[in-house]
């Protein structure tokens, strides 16, 4: 029988996306980018047991981008680099099918993704017996985790996934307000 683990899958499509279209306006710098090890590390500490990172790539114009193939390999992650037609969201079918996968295992399940499609997929998983949730930017996460139970861990507030802080805006609960932070 195998330990009980914590598989982490990346939609690195989606939060890459998201960096740039929604919150910077442009393609995310280096340093703007989530450090994948904090993502694996908050996993293993939120859940106290073994993680297992996938990291799904779209593979389509036949080329891996090596070097990253390469860190991500150095920080344990497995890349799952997919290839399709131009007409299939590959990236988002492969971790379909995977969370479909997983439903034959006794593992919990943490999305790294803010993408709707994948709710109902993850609610399933949420069957009691296993702990399902998501990382992504809260703002920026579907609302249909939340109407389905599915809790949000916010990358960078509490996964600290980031080296810089990002140009959110965002509600801040009263309590939290620090005025410091806008007399800088």
């Amino acid at each position: 029988m195998t330990e009980r683990r914590t598989f982490v899958l990346v939609d690195g499509e989606n939060i890459d996306a998201t960096l740039g279209n929604s919150l910077l306006g442009r393609r995310p710098l280096p340093e703007e980018r989530p450090r994948w090890e904090r993502v694996t590390a908050y996993a293993a500490e939120l859940w106290d047991q073994p993680v297992t990172g996938l990291f799904f790539l779209n593979a389509s114009n036949g080329q891996l981008p090596t070097t990253f193939v390469q860190a991500l390999l150095a920080m344990d992650y497995r890349p799952v680099p997919l290839a399709g037609r131009a007409d299939e969201k590959v990236v988002d079918i492969g971790i379909l099918r995977t969370l479909d996968a997983l439903a034959g295992h006794d593992d919990d399940v943490l999305l790294v993704s803010h993408d709707a499609d994948f709710a109902e997929r993850l609610h399933r998983l949420a069957d009691g017996r296993r702990r399902v949730g998501v990382l992504a930017l809260r703002e920026y996460a579907s609302n249909q985790f939340d109407a389905l139970g599915i809790e949000v861990h916010d990358l960078e507030d509490e996964v600290e996934a980031f080296n810089v802080a990002l140009p959110r805006v965002r509600v801040i609960p009263l309590d939290d307000f620090d005025p410091e932070r806008f007399l800088r």
